[in-house]
């Protein structure tokens, strides 16, 4: 047996503790009086459809602020929320999901997940780690696997008039490829089903069943850590156990925080992201039967599903107490990074507001901007290009069956749960 003392007791012990060291504010869930002042982007009338509010935040008051989870700002203006991106001097990443715990600040540059919790100049070191898993390359590698499990999927769906293709379709691609990437078991699929919707859609919950789903989620990878040193592989997880930042190995926070990142964040983005789009398709039967007689329209199209329904809300929080674009920010204050109202900007889109199939000019911002941008972006586009491919190939006439059965995760990834 490989030895490796890294991940023992006190690793989980030291991540508790930093989670109740955390600055803890009060837990407000009342509806949203004024979007304005008191907006919270896990209101159930933001998750079901948050553009007309973002619409007219743009209008009325394009930088809002709310007291909920101790403070927080909501810039709607693709300017606004590219210029806090890419400002690494005035905003720290080391803590990206909005709730109610706020990290200390000790916990930068690194961050509980690298390097999208890391500032400068960590964050490079830690980012070029993960760079090879996920080139061009590396991508096309996983996608005949990838294609394979999509007909599969639907070969299960023989002789059924509806399903849920949220949850039978596009949670399951993702989870799949990321099982894979990771060298994780595939039965264990519906755990990170729940890992995922425990860790970025319920962040009103009180601090202690907040830590008791972290601490299981931390205990499962902690397993398949363990599991990897008795038995190294070929996979990323073997990777970051082996890997090396300036002449020693990976801290075994770092290890297990990466681990974590890629395991949510790579599971909840494309579900979401496929979800949307089958969403669109399914109720717009112009576009679906245009692309259903174009498939090499495609890629295109797939751009645009992106930018009017980007499923990502990163956040930042701010250093110190700063004047800016015309708001007083406080130290510690959230900053949520809408890319989803930044992509539908009228100043920097035109025809915002619609999808445009065959839109040629879409620098988008679904993946992120700035130093952060999403390093599994070829990742994503892959998973999301094949499973439109092989859904428009097998199924090409489909719709609703109730429309008002669908049902929108809240929270800073927005797509569709429910889909039938």
């Amino acid at each position: 047996m490989t030895v490796d003392d890294r991940f023992g007791d006190d690793l989980q012990r030291t991540r508790r503790q930093r989670f109740l060291s955390g600055h803890q504010s009060e837990i407000v869930t009342d509806p949203v009086s004024d979007w304005t002042t008191d907006f919270s982007h896990v209101d159930p009338e933001w998750a079901a459809d948050p553009y007309p509010i973002q619409d007219e935040l743009r209008q009325r008051c394009p930088i809002a602020h709310t007291d909920r989870f101790g403070g927080a700002w909501l810039p709607t203006r693709y300017d606004d929320v590219a210029a806090i991106a890419y400002d690494t001097e005035h905003f720290t990443s080391r803590a990206i999901i909005v709730s109610n715990i706020r990290p200390p600040a000790d916990l930068a540059p690194v961050g509980g997940a690298p390097p999208i919790s890391s500032d400068p100049p960590f964050h490079h070191d830690a980012r070029k780690l993960l760079l090879p898993a996920f080139t061009k390359n590396a991508v096309a590698r996983q996608e005949p696997g990838t294609r394979a499990y999509c007909h599969a999927l639907i070969d299960a769906f023989d002789g059924r008039d509806v399903v849920d293709a949220a949850r039978e379709y596009a949670k399951q691609i993702p989870m799949r490829v990321i099982a894979d990437l990771l060298g994780f078991p595939q039965e264990d699929s519906e755990k990170f089903g729940a890992f995922v919707e425990n860790t970025l859609e319920d962040i009103n919950a009180p601090a202690e069943v907040r830590l008791q789903r972290i601490t299981r989620l931390s205990e499962y990878l902690l397993e398949q850590i363990h599991d990897h040193i008795a038995h190294p592989r070929d996979d990323l997880t073997s990777h970051l156990l082996d890997a090396e930042l300036h002449g020693r190995r990976l801290e075994p926070g770092h290890v297990l925080g990466t681990i974590n990142l890629l395991l949510i964040a790579g599971i909840d983005t494309t579900w979401s992201a496929i979800g949307a789009s089958l969403w669109h398709l399914a109720k717009t039967p112009a576009d679906r039967e245009r692309l259903a007689a174009e498939p090499e329209l495609l890629p295109t199209a797939m751009e645009e599903f992106l930018r009017a329904y980007a499923p990502v809300t990163m956040a930042r929080l701010v250093k110190q107490d700063l004047h800016w674009n015309g708001v007083d920010m406080k130290a510690d204050d959230w900053v949520l990074l809408p890319f989803p109202a930044a992509n539908r900007d009228p100043a920097q889109f035109d025809r915002a507001g619609e999808v445009v199939i065959d839109r040629e000019v879409n620098r988008h911002a679904a993946f992120g901007l700035g130093i952060h941008r999403c390093v599994g972006s070829h990742l994503a586009r892959m998973e999301l290009r094949v499973a439109l491919e092989v859904w428009m190939e097998r199924i090409p006439s489909f719709t609703l069956a109730d429309p008002g059965a669908v049902t929108w995760a809240p929270g800073q990834v927005r797509g569709p749960r429910t889909l039938p």
